[in-house]
């Protein structure tokens, strides 16, 4: 059973930037860490994701070039830095982990655990 904990989400203006983080426990190995967000009204969607596997990272075209995935394993935190916002970057985030993860596009049935989420508002 892995537990994940996210920080607290945020509210900044579009071109603001803002970083959250996922600290995981116990201390774990092999899984597919990721971030997904649902904006009111739509589906929960992939935007990026670190592979078990190489450690490949994947991002969503909505994101690529904005925003970056990491991972510090010495502190079991997952990272998702935001540059550039723009305010359809507004949902609520979620952290997500799985022994596989599936492979790009990743789709949320394919994780198995998952944190509270948290709210992202980037205003106008």
């Amino acid at each position: 059973q892995l537990h994940l904990l996210e920080s607290v989400g945020g509210s900044v203006q579009a071109g603001g930037s803002l970083r959250l983080s996922c600290v995981a426990s116990p201390r774990h190995t092999n899984y597919s860490m990721c971030w997904f967000r649902q904006a009111p009204g739509k589906k929960r969607g992939g935007v990026a994701v670190i592979f078990t596997r190489g450690g490949i990272t994947s991002y969503s075209d909505a994101v690529k070039g904005r925003f970056t995935i990491s991972q510090d394993n010495a502190k079991n935190t997952l990272y998702l830095q935001m540059n550039s916002l723009k305010p359809e970057d507004t949902a609520m985030y979620y952290c997500a982990a799985d022994m596989f993860g599936g492979s790009w596009p990743i789709q949320p049935h394919e994780y198995k655990y998952w944190g509270q989420g948290t709210q992202v508002t980037v205003s106008s």
